[in-house]
């Protein structure tokens, strides 16, 4: 995991920068197409790409902030449970963890409130809970991947509609035949909205794959410590 520690910031600067894409040198003193009015060129399809890309980043960003160990399973709620369990207060364990919902918490509180019953019962309460907290948290990931998966197409919806365009350009044209300049713009719209389309695709891809690792690495880990601390009861059954 240590890895992607380098390769998030890389991949936000891809995003954060990625606008330079469309910007030839201006220091060799070449006319070109800026950002903003490759934006433009791409029309209304464009500008639907790029409101995407608002929301991905900042998708990203709320991710980064909840989706961690330290959130999931705060450690001094994990600390007062666990010395809770070895005082035998159970209620008051139970009564903590409802005070500070999280992945945790909620786990053990399933767990605790099927005390009293066979270790079965217990282990089953807390493996659904697990599994319903995991389902939650790739369900809130999941929007990265429709993301990444729309992006693409509304590029290619571009594409297409640009070259309607163009074509519908060069059949309604007389008998003079038809200037380039005449369906440029049709042109340029089929291939910047492919161009951005991909652009937040890609590293929202690769986000989505990391976020979904983390999520599956940390839900097994905060089931390892919630097991472990209801093993005593599976000796007592």
């Amino acid at each position: 995991m240590s890895r992607f520690r380098y390769l998030m910031p890389a991949l936000l600067g891809f995003i954060a920068t990625s606008p330079s894409i469309f910007a030839k040198n201006d220091a060799e003193g070449e006319g070109g197409t800026g950002f903003l009015e490759a934006i433009q060129a791409s029309g209304t399809i464009g500008y639907l790409i790029i409101v995407m890309s608002v929301v991905a980043m900042a998708l990203i960003i709320e991710h980064f902030m909840t989706l961690k160990r330290e959130k999931l399973a705060p450690p001094e709620v994990i600390d007062e449970v666990e010395e809770l369990f070895q005082e035998g207060n159970y209620q008051e364990a139970l009564e903590a963890c409802e005070a500070s919902p999280c992945f945790f918490a909620n786990v053990t509180a399933a767990g605790i409130r099927k005390l009293g019953h066979p270790f079965a019962a217990i282990e089953k309460s807390i493996e659904e809970m697990e599994d319903e907290e995991s389902i939650k948290l790739q369900q809130k990931i999941g929007w990265l991947s429709l993301i990444a998966g729309i992006g693409p197409m509304m590029g290619l919806f571009g594409t297409v509609t640009g070259m309607v365009g163009a074509f519908a350009t060069i059949g309604s044209a007389g008998a003079g035949g038809v200037n380039p300049s005449d369906f440029a713009a049709d042109i340029s719209l089929a291939l910047m909205t492919t161009v951005l389309g991909l652009t937040v695709a890609i590293p929202t891809t690769a986000f989505f794959a990391y976020f979904r690792n983390k999520v599956t690495m940390t839900s097994l880990e905060i089931g390892a410590v919630v097991e472990d601390m209801f093993e005593r009861f599976r000796a007592a059954d």
